[in-house]
């Protein structure tokens, strides 16, 4: 089921094409509503300094009402929960609207409001009914409405491509192929010119989790000692030769890319987005590569909550129908390099370099090898010792050049059982279903 949910996000993004849509047709219609007071959004989600600018100055515009939105502070993943499950136990609230991550949401379920109504009301607005589902978060009650959606992607400059190993094709790159074009560069312009966001607050460990290890394992978890994740490892271990040293400090690959310190690229769609927006036509765009198991890839759903102790949960409703209306969705991709959930088509105005990151998005999805890994579930506090796992992983495999890789993965994984105890969260896609706690393991099946 979670997978033919997941094609319904890729349903979405299929949609995204150049015609000018007029914003009477179809979609989120406008309710005339009274005035919706001051809603204050605590979110995880276009919090860089230009993104929490262009929400506020863009995004909102023409909301009957205003907003005061609290940026969770970059790579603090216990803000959020904290801050919601402080303000439940003092019975008062100054937080009226969410907006997350679906994994944001899984341990909050006692803390949130059902949102059947606003539901409801959004039914017509061509938001895919299994997107609703995810928001229901398991049970018959909507926690959550979907708001926008995103992935991870690769980039690189133009004059990259004649480096191309003989015979690849960049929509359907293969590791063994990314190693080989990294080695081609070099090479070519004696330096490496691959790079990756393993900087402080970058996303590296999203790629770990999403793409390295379930694309050589098929798993994530229930695979993280077996011996195609070893083959992973061994793997980035020998690409890392190729990659900028400067990577330990990249935090958004779109400045490094626009300045010229690398050529090809992998990040979040929201984290390279300025340098296609600016340079369109010195860029492509193109999915992940596939490994041995299969073209893993990381879906990102985000949507909006109200919590129960919400001052305002009026306007919140409101201000969730005003970010899901034609406006709003319509201005996403050029603020956040997300992209809408609504079934609507973008005008012109997104630009040529936002269309080859959509074009790029929608092949990775419909890959006939996709693999679909979820962003980690029900891990609540736990969020950031999870992504210290396969960090650490990373450098002591990766760049201390430990030669037992078994023995790494044995300590490792020890520490991962650890965190999956103590949040008590399930195995989530691409690992099979657990009862009870997900439990770590050699399985390649």
């Amino acid at each position: 089921m979670l997978r033919n949910r997941l094609a319904a996000v890729s349903a979405v993004v299929a949609v995204l094409v150049l015609a000018l849509v007029a914003a009477g047709t179809g979609g989120a219609t406008q309710r005339k509503q009274a005035d919706a007071g001051n809603v204050v959004f605590l979110s995880t989600q276009l919090n860089a300094i230009t993104e929490s600018e262009g929400f506020r100055n863009t995004m909102v515009k023409g909301f009957n009402g205003s907003v005061e939105k609290i940026d969770v502070p970059l790579g603090n993943a216990t803000f959020f929960p904290d801050r919601i499950k402080a303000e439940s136990d003092a019975g008062k609230g100054t937080i009226s609207l969410l907006g997350g991550v679906h994994g944001d949401y899984t341990t909050l379920i006692p803390y949130l409001q059902d949102l059947t109504d606003v539901a409801k009301h959004l039914q017509n607005a061509g938001i895919p009914a299994d997107l609703f589902t995810l928001g229901k978060l398991g049970t018959n009650k909507q926690y959550y409405i979907p708001w926008m959606q995103a992935t991870y992607v690769m980039v690189a400059n133009k004059k990259a491509l004649s480096d191309l190993p003989k015979g690849a094709d960049v929509k359907t790159l293969t590791y063994g192929q990314l190693l080989q074009w990294a080695k081609n560069l070099k090479d070519h312009y004696g330096r490496p010119e691959l790079g990756f966001p393993a900087g402080p607050t970058g996303l590296f460990p999203r790629f770990l989790e999403g793409y390295l290890v379930p694309g050589f394992s098929g798993h994530l978890n229930t695979s993280f000692k077996s011996k195609w994740s070893v083959a992973g490892w061994l793997y980035l271990k020998s690409l890392w030769k190729y990659v900028h040293p400067q990577s330990l400090t990249y935090n958004f690959m779109q400045d490094p890319l626009q300045s010229g310190e690398v050529m090809l690229a992998w990040d979040h769609v929201a984290r390279i987005s300025s340098a296609l927006r600016d340079h369109p036509d010195d860029y492509v765009v193109f999915p992940a590569p596939a490994g041995p198991k299969g073209r893993a890839y990381m879906p990102v759903l985000a949507g909006l909550a109200v919590p129960k102790t919400a001052p305002n949960a009026a306007g919140a409703k409101q201000l969730i129908e005003f970010l899901d209306g034609i406006s709003a969705q319509a201005r996403t991709p050029q603020i956040a390099g997300f992209f809408p959930v609504v079934k609507q088509r973008l005008s012109k105005q997104v630009g040529p370099g936002l269309i080859k990151i959509a074009g790029a998005v929608k092949v990775q999805q419909r890959s006939k090898d996709a693999l679909p890994s979820l962003l980690p579930v029900g891990l609540g506090a736990q969020g950031g010792n999870f992504n210290r796992v396969f960090t650490d992983t990373f450098t002591r495999i990766v760049i201390n050049l430990e030669s037992d890789i078994n023995k790494v993965l044995e300590e490792q994984g020890a520490k991962l059982q650890d965190v999956l105890n103590a949040a008590g969260a399930p195995c989530w896609k691409p690992d099979p279903p657990s009862t009870g706690t997900c439990q770590v393991g050699a399985s390649t099946k």
